[in-house]
Order: C-alpha cells, then sequence, then structure tokens
C-alpha cells in the first residue's frame, strides 16, 4: 500500500508554494493553479504548503478540507493520504482537519482573496477546462471583511440581502452588487475577488461592474441587466445576516491530557492545566492540547510507537467526540521538534533543539548577523529593518531627547541635567527625534511610576495627546510602566537610567530621608544599563549583579560572585553618578560589618549563578481588532503580511517581548480604545502567564518604525500613497469601461446554446465538475439569449437541410459546421477560425433551432412571466 502512496505522491514538489489535490473515487487529483480558492461542497481536498524559512529551512503544512456534503468514505480516504503524505514527507509537516466555514487562520491565509463555495464534487464528474471559459451562469453569495467566504446560491432575488454582497458572473462580466448595509472594507473584498475571478479563470477578459444597492439608480445599464436575469426586484429584501461565527471557546483553562488506548477503550487522563511547561511533553508517547475548546492539537513524541503517530488524528477526533465539541472544531498534529507557532505560544516558555546558550540573553535572528553590544550599526538598522525588529532598536540610541513630567497635570520640562533620574511617584512623557532616510521621526514614551496617582497616569496619556497633535500625528507612542523599560528606552540616557522606588523629582517638594538606599545595576554597556532602586535589605541581594548600597557617610559598590567584569564596569559607572560620596568596593562574602548594619543586619539572599535566562522564540502574531459589525472582537491574522492591516481597524501585534498596536487612519475612536483594553486583557489572560506590564507601543498608519516594519516582509512605505481603496478601484473599473460599454459587452455577450453536459443545463467552471444550473431559471448568459438570431448574408435558409449546411460549409460557400464540431467542444477542439464565444454563428438557423428545441423542458420549468416574455422577444418557440 505505501509503495503505491509512494508512485502517488511522485509528483509532488519539494519547493516552496501551494499544491491542492481533490479526493476522487479515492484517488488524489492534482487541481490546476487557476481553480486554487475553489472548494465543491461535495468533495474533500488535501491542501499542501512548503514555506522556505530563514536559514534555508522548509517548514510544510497539510491540510485537509472536509466539505459540507462530502461523503464518509471520502473523508476517511482524505485523512489516509494526509497520514500517509505526511510519513511521505518525513513526518515534520504540521496536519489540519479543516471543516467548510470553519476553516482555520492558517488555511485561509493561502487564499488571500478569499474562498469560493460551489455546489456539486465528485459525483458530477470532474473535468478541468481551460482558462478563458465563458460558459458559466451563477450567483456568489460574499461575505467577510478579513476572511472572505462566497458561496454559490439560486440564481434569484431571494438570495439576496440587505448586508451582503452578491457577484453574478455570466462568463464574460461579473457584476457586484453592494447591500446597502455592507461596509466599504467588504465593498473592496468582493471588488478583489471578481478581479480575481477575472484574471485566474477568465484570462483578465470579463469586464465587471458595480451596483451600489442603496443607489441602483446611479447605475441603469446594470440594474436592467439585473433584473433581466433575476427578473424584477422585489420592494423588499431579506435584512441583513450576521457575519459572526459563535465562539466555539468554552471557558475553562488551556489543558494537556495524555490520550491513549487502553484495550480498545479511549483513555482521556489530564496531565495539566495552564500555564504549561514544555517539561510535561514526554518523547516517548503522545499528547493532546486542548485550547480552551476551540482548537485540538495533537503532539506526537518522536519515540512514540509508529501506531500511536499514525493514529493521532482519528485520536484527536475521538476526543472532540468524547468532549461533545462541534464537529467543526479545528484539529491540528504536529511532529516532537515542528511544533506550530501557535502551539508553542501556549506554553510558558519554550526552548527549540538549536538554541544557543550562554550569559545574558539570547536572540534568535536567522540569517541577521550578530551586532556587538553597544555597537549598533545605525544606518544598518535602516537599511534592514528586520535586524532592528529583532533588536528592537530603531538606530543607535543618538537622536536628541526631551523629558516632561507631569505637574498638577499639566506638561513641566526636566532639567537635561536630570535626564535619566526617573520617580515611581511620578509620569514622564520623554520625546525621542531621529532621522531615517533623511525624514525626521518621533517616539513619545510615556513612562508610568508605580506610586503614581490615576488622575497624574490619565493626565499623562491626555498631554501625549496634545504633542501627538503638536506633531501632526508623527510620533509613535509606547507605554512604559515602571520596571519594565524597552530596549530602546534604555540605551537613550547613555547608561545612566536611574528609578527610583518612591518620591518625585519635582523641583522645591523634599522627599523623605531613609538611611541607607539600596540599588540594583544590571547592563553590560551603556546601551543596556539601568540602576533600580529596591528594598534596603540583605534579601534583595543577589550574586548574579552588582549593587550599590548608599549611605550618608559612604557608598557601597557590591559585587556579586556571578558578575562579569563589563557588569562591573557599569556599575563603577553608575556608582558616579548616585553618589558623590565616597565609593569603597565590596566583594560578595568580604563584606564589613558597616555594610550589613546598614542593611538591618545579615540576611540570607539569592545565591545562585545565574545561567542562560533563555527568550522564548516564539513568532510574531497579528490580530485585527474590529468594530465594524457592530461588536468588538479580535481575530488573529496568520501568515500576515502588510496588506493584511486594515485601513479600517486597530491590529495588534505580538512580538513577545512587546505590544503593537497599529492605527489605521480609517479606524474608530471607539476601536483604538477597546484595542487597549483588550492588549492589557490578552496578556493577563494569556496562557503563558504573560507579564501584564509589557510594553505598549502605539503606531500611526504611515508613520511605522523600523522595529514594526521589520516583522513585515518586503514592507512598502508607499502603500497608502493611493490607489488600493475601494472608491479609487471602483473607479478604475469605471474608468476602463464605462457603463454603457458594460451593457453593450453584455449585449454583445454570446452563448453556447447547448447545455455544458448534454440535456442537463449544467455548466463547468475552472477546477470543478458540471453543476446544475438553478432551479427555475433558462441556461443563459446574457440579454442576447431573449432576442431572435440576426440573419448572415452566408446563412443557407431555413428550409435548408443540415446535410445541405454541412456540405456547403464544406464546398467553402459559407461558415457553417456540423453542430458535433461545435457542441461541448473547448477552444483547441473547435475547427480553425471558429470564434469560441460566438459559435452559434457557425450553425445553420435549422441546426440552431433543433438544438434549441433540447432546452424545452427547461423552458417549461420557467416562472410564466419569464415565458411570455421570452415568446414576445423571439418567435422561435
Amino acid at each position: 500500500m505505501m509503495n503505491e502512496n509512494n508512485n502517488a505522491f511522485k509528483n509532488v514538489r519539494r519547493k516552496p508554494g501551494l499544491q491542492i489535490w481533490t479526493v476522487n473515487k479515492m484517488q488524489m487529483d492534482p487541481v490546476p493553479p487557476q481553480a486554487f480558492g475553489n472548494f465543491f461542497e461535495g468533495d474533500c481536498y488535501i491542501v499542501l504548503y512548503i514555506s522556505e524559512n530563514k536559514g534555508s529551512r522548509q517548514s510544510a503544512d497539510i491540510h485537509y478540507w472536509v466539505g459540507r456534503t462530502s461523503s464518509q468514505d471520502e473523508q476517511g480516504a482524505a485523512a489516509i493520504y494526509v497520514t500517509q503524505l505526511d510519513e511521505y514527507l518525513g513526518g515534520s509537516p504540521v496536519q489540519y482537519r479543516e471543516v467548510q466555514g470553519y476553516e482555520s487562520p492558517r488555511f485561509r491565509s493561502y487564499f488571500k482573496n478569499g474562498l469560493i463555495y460551489k455546489k456539486g464534487g465528485v459525483a458530477s464528474g470532474f473535468n478541468h477546462v481551460e482558462t478563458n471559459a465563458y460558459n458559466v451562469l451563477r450567483l456568489l453569495h460574499v461575505k467577510g471583511r478579513k476572511d472572505v467566504t462566497a458561496t454559490e446560491v439560486e440564481v434569484s432575488w431571494s438570495s439576496f440581502n440587505k448586508g451582503d454582497i452578491f457577484l453574478l458572473d455570466i462568463g464574460k462580466a461579473i457584476v457586484q452588487w453592494n447591500g446597502p448595509q455592507s461596509n466599504r472594507r467588504e465593498k473592496l473584498k468582493a471588488v478583489l475577488l471578481a478581479q480575481d475571478i477575472r484574471d485566474r479563470e477568465r484570462g483578465g477578459r470579463a469586464q465587471i461592474g458595480v451596483v451600489e444597492g442603496g443607489d441602483e439608480r446611479s447605475s441603469p445599464e446594470l440594474m436592467k441587466f439585473l433584473t433581466t436575469v433575476l427578473g424584477p426586484k422585489p420592494a423588499q429584501l431579506k435584512e441583513a445576516t450576521s457575519d459572526d461565527v459563535p465562539d466555539s471557546a468554552q471557558k475553562n483553562s488551556v489543558r494537556l491530557y495524555h490520550v491513549y488506548d487502553n484495550s480498545g477503550n479511549l483513555v482521556i487522563q489530564e496531565v495539566a492545566k495552564q500555564p504549561l511547561t514544555q517539561d510535561l511533553l514526554k518523547s516517548s508517547d503522545c499528547f493532546i492540547l486542548d485550547n480552551k475548546g476551540s482548537s485540538v492539537m495533537v503532539w506526537k513524541g518522536k519515540k512514540a510507537s509508529k501506531e500511536e503517530r499514525q493514529g493521532a488524528m482519528n485520536r484527536a477526533l475521538s476526543y472532540i467526540k468524547a468532549k461533545k465539541y462541534p464537529a467543526s472544531t479545528t484539529v491540528e498534529v504536529m511532529a516532537e521538534g515542528a511544533e506550530s507557532a501557535i502551539f508553542k505560544h501556549l506554553f510558558k516558555s519554550w526552548t527549540d533543539r538549536d538554541q544557543t546558550q550562554g550569559l545574558g540573553t539570547t536572540h534568535n535572528v536567522g540569517k541577521i548577523a550578530k551586532v556587538d553590544d553597544g555597537k549598533f550599526d545605525v544606518m544598518e538598522l535602516h537599511a534592514r529593518p528586520e535586524l532592528a525588529a529583532q533588536y528592537r532598536m530603531v538606530d543607535d540610541a543618538s537622536g536628541d531627547v526631551k523629558v516632561w513630567c507631569i505637574e498638577n497635570l499639566e506638561l513641566a520640562e526636566i532639567d537635561p541635567k536630570t535626564y535619566g533620574q526617573f520617580y515611581g511617584g511620578d509620569c514622564y512623557l520623554v520625546l525621542y527625534s531621529y532621522k531615517r532616510a533623511g525624514q525626521q521621526q518621533y517616539i513619545l514614551y510615556m513612562w508610568q511610576g508605580r506610586h503614581a496617582t490615576s488622575d497624574e497616569i490619565a493626565a499623562s496619556a491626555f498631554q501625549a495627546v496634545n504633542i501627538d497633535n503638536k506633531y501632526n500625528g508623527a510620533p509613535v507612542q509606547v507605554r512604559v510602566v515602571m520596571g519594565k523599560e524597552p530596549r530602546h528606552f534604555l540605551a537613550i540616557f547613555k547608561g545612566k537610567l536611574i528609578i527610583f522606588e518612591g518620591g518625585t523629582g519635582r523641583p522645591g517638594v523634599v522627599n523623605p530621608a531613609k538611611d541607607a538606599r539600596l540599588f540594583q545595576v544590571r547592563g553590560t554597556n551603556e546601551l543596556n544599563t539601568k540602576a533600580t532602586e529596591v528594598v534596603a535589605r540583605a534579601a534583595s541581594l543577589s550574586s548574579n549583579d552588582v549593587f550599590l548600597l548608599k549611605t550618608d557617610n559612604i557608598s557601597y559598590l557590591w559585587y556579586g560572585k556571578g558578575c562579569n567584569g563589563d557588569e562591573r564596569e557599569m556599575g563603577k559607572a553608575m556608582s558616579d553618578v548616585l553618589s558623590r560620596h565616597e565609593k569603597r568596593v565590596v566583594m560578595e562574602g568580604q563584606e564589613p560589618a558597616e555594610f550589613w548594619i546598614a542593611l538591618g543586619g545579615k540576611g540570607s539572599y539569592a545565591s545562585d549563578r545565574r545561567f542562560e535566562r533563555e527568550e522564548p522564540l516564539h513568532s510574531p502574531r497579528l490580530f485585527e481588532c474590529s468594530n465594524q459589525t457592530g461588536r468588538f472582537k479580535i481575530t488573529e491574522v496568520d501568515d500576515f503580511a502588510q496588506c493584511d492591516l486594515d485601513e479600517d481597524d486597530v491590529m495588534l501585534l505580538d512580538t513577545w517581548e512587546e505590544l503593537f498596536l497599529w492605527i489605521g487612519n480609517s479606524s474608530y475612536e471607539y476601536e483604538t480604545k477597546e484595542a487597549l483594553n483588550s492588549a492589557r486583557d490578552y496578556l493577563r489572560t494569556h496562557p503563558a502567564g504573560r507579564d501584564p506590564d509589557t510594553p505598549i507601543v502605539f503606531v500611526k498608519q504611515g508613520y511605522e518604525p523600523p522595529t514594526f516594519t521589520g516583522w513585515f516582509n518586503a514592507w512598502d512605505p508607499h502603500k497608502w500613497s493611493g490607489g488600493n481603496s475601494y472608491e479609487e478601484m471602483k473607479n478604475k473599473l469605471s474608468d476602463s469601461t464605462s457603463i454603457s460599454q458594460i451593457t453593450l459587452d453584455l449585449k454583445n455577450t454570446k452563448l453556447n446554446k447547448t447545455p455544458a453536459g448534454g440535456g442537463g443545463g449544467g455548466y463547468r467552471a475552472p477546477g470543478g465538475p458540471l453543476t446544475s444550473p438553478p432551479p427555475n431559471k433558462a441556461y443563459f448568459q446574457d440579454e442576447t439569449d431573449f432576442f431572435p438570431r440576426p440573419s448572415s448574408p452566408t446563412r443557407p435558409q431555413s428550409g435548408m437541410s443540415s446535410s445541405s449546411a454541412s456540405s456547403l460549409s464544406s464546398s467553402g460557400a459559407g461558415k457553417f459546421f456540423d453542430p458535433e464540431l461545435l457542441v461541448n467542444k473547448t477552444p483547441d477542439e473547435l475547427p480553425e477560425g471558429v470564434d469560441p464565444t460566438q459559435k452559434e454563428d457557425y450553425l445553420s438557423d435549422l441546426d440552431f433551432e433543433n438544438l434549441l428545441s433540447t432546452t424545452r423542458a427547461d423552458f417549461q420549468r420557467l416562472p410564466k412571466w419569464r415565458q411570455n416574455d421570452l415568446k414576445k422577444k423571439a418567435g422561435i418557440f
């Protein structure tokens, strides 16, 4: 069986990109690229995506997609093929089970213009036709703003509603009708989908027209066409339906289970609940991670038995049934060492096998060259934003700095001599200015003291808005919580950043006197060093760091056994800033009695040597924060790119060390406020136990720093300079083909009068089988079907026989052919010189009428008003 499947997989490419197969008669049939994104509801598909990661390493994801009306046999065959394809590729791909309408963000990311759900499936017989096939009649119901789906529905006004968008596709023309309650983003997505159909399925030759449902009078020609195809428009259409999919997430926590078979019985044994740690996963077993019921992930240990690994998907499905979760619950299966980014995010910390160790903090930056501490090349950072993003440094911190303190809820400038001194009882605004590519850039840090009042914190936010307005919205705003200062913030004070636990730096205010003050100094160079005041007790000491104990008469510089030479040098430099008194160096273990007396007595403290403090290697994640549907919600965007940044919304980018809130130019103020609240909730409720004080960075559209753009591939700074809005794209359509021209094109569009399937009245589109015509509708493409065909000077009289017509054609006296040479033929199969869009012009009147008579049954099924209309316009019935 495996040899046969090796043969079946021989055409699987191992190059980066997307490959799709459909399961047809238990075999894998490839789907041509022009049909990607089209899925038949009666079928199952296998989707393979191979990506090239930094470091020339490839990763693969295998999805099997289950259509709504697919059979159990097809679903079982798809699952088997996925397991075998996984083994064929070495067992490293992540496997996903996708259910129609509930696809994962990862799956949807492959089809940026949306998914199209088609009626029918294998039972109707596949026939992948060529691009430029115009034998089409369908109505697509388009839903969604970010993740677009288009479902084939009955070609009738009864399918319409006021809130969604509908595409009437007739082959050579696609007419988009926008519901009066649809928004600009949905309209733009629908236009992009229509263009995608035109370009991939019609070779770019179809015309596109747009009708605004709330202003139909502005498009009389297109409305005339719509009513001709669909009949008179009813006075009232159905009300809008919600785009929201019910949230399947349970209210419980993330849990890890050991699932195994015991004498034919499925045993589910809970191992732990959030926060989870990586050491819970044992290589000899398989585990199921339940992500609050929204998804189920299976982890296969590399030493688990072959039977356990091969049965992982079935175990997950059995688990879903046992838990009574919806059948649409997303399933992921992954092998040890090939875990998905989302899986790693659910653990408190995660170490990859190739992660390096050593003193300090490690950062895996792929092919990015390591930058020596304290030697950032500003030109390199600007030229390579991915470097700036990895190191969280927009430049080398050599720009201009201005600092204000909040006094009486107003801004008060700080003496530059005291820059870098921050008191826990105050709030500060720090404006950093630098140049990039000759343009002035700004970062506005909002530092909030731990003991500042709520009024002062609110005033700092208000004053930040005022400064932001003064610079026309250009500053990137960063919220900094005391003790959680980001790297660049440390760097701009050149190794002289001091955090006082309490008190205030305001002029004229005397802080309470203390017998002794203790400062912990951490850092190895002027770009990463700060001194933080801690409680002056022995328990605050740590063998890993340098401390400065300041008393009325003398200051002690204490070196722990675990600190290195660089840390000692920075401690010495910081002591000169903190104290003018005599400084006495004290090595750990050699402290004088006066040292312990100043600390209130000798006591125990953290004395273990610090080993590598590993930075979790987490991939960045992007989320859309939107209120467009009337309810605020956050949706993840997988495999994100710059084009996923929605101008109408706020986007949240999680890079683990900080959260970026990207503010679109057309987003609502409510969304910005809710996004900030949601960002805080996101950190507070994160399964990995994230630090709730992680810095939050506000970035406005058009003012993105390299620390943000570096997380995106091929960032285009001119993307939003114009030409991509819905209005602009709609105008482009109108400019290229006026409404009157579109209508004329529609009238001139011809139809192959014979049903595509031979008497069934269906059609074939690229990537799919014959589908049935919509009920109660004649098989036509445009208004020309309702008019008598104009006679041609070379056309034989209607009394001439078919054989005479054929002989006339063969003798060169005419241009007519035998119907068998024209009916159901692809363009390549037609006689030389025949226009595939006007095949009826090459039939005699008699042959034409004989073929037309085969559609009488369809005619009898038409509504009476349509039958009467046809009888008036054409005397052939």
